[in-house]
């Protein structure tokens, strides 16, 4: 089983936020966790929000904006596997424009 780090990106601005209502959130995150439910056996984290972003360099450090919304970690038998997982999911269908990266997270070489 191979591990692999999927990053939502959103295509909202915040004109596009703004018009989500709380009963739009509340029927995305219910649909989000019916996703989780299904895939409970792949998820090893389920994921979180990603905010308040810092960027680091030998320069030092800044604050940056970026369209990645969240994340998640999968365990799947292949790439195509872990990517098929996220065809369904929710955040995909929630704007258009809206993608999600997964990318495999092989382990360090010793």
């Amino acid at each position: 089983m191979g591990k692999f780090l999927a990053v939502l990106n959103g295509a909202a601005d915040d004109a596009d936020k703004a018009e989500f209502t709380e009963q739009q959130q509340s029927e995305f995150m219910n649909a989000w966790a019916a996703w989780a439910q299904k895939n409970e056996q792949s998820l090893i984290d389920p994921g979180a929000p990603l905010f308040r972003k810092k960027l680091v360099t030998a320069q030092g450090v800044e604050d940056f904006t970026d369209s990645k919304t969240g994340y998640a970690i999968v365990e799947a038998e292949t790439h195509e596997d872990a990517a098929r997982l996220f065809t369904d999911h929710p955040h995909v269908a929630l704007m258009p424009g809206n993608s999600i990266e997964v990318l495999e997270c092989p382990p360090i070489p010793s």
